[in-house]
């Protein structure tokens, strides 16, 4: 499977939420870093970690793609007869 089939298949929904995290991460780094006024060195790293933190966990989260075909249930497991006493 190459990067693009990847990116359009379907995202579990718990890497949804992780994505959407991401995504708001990122945005607050990007807009403490392009506010127009004079902001402290601490908050301007600060958000450079934000930024690229929020980045790489929405890249990732969206690369997460479920698998129908290898899921497998509790009571598929617990199903079977030969374990009988």
């Amino acid at each position: 499977m190459n990067l693009i089939d990847r990116y359009k298949k379907p995202t579990p929904k718990f890497f949804k939420t992780l994505r959407n995290i991401g995504i708001v991460l990122g945005s607050t780094g990007a807009a403490i870093l392009a506010a127009p006024v004079a902001i402290p060195a601490v908050l301007l790293s600060v958000a450079t970690y934000l930024t690229i933190a929020g980045t790489i966990v929405m890249a990732v989260s969206q690369a997460v793609v479920s698998d129908p075909d290898k899921d497998e249930t509790k009571s598929d497991v617990n199903n079977n007869s030969d374990d009988a006493v």
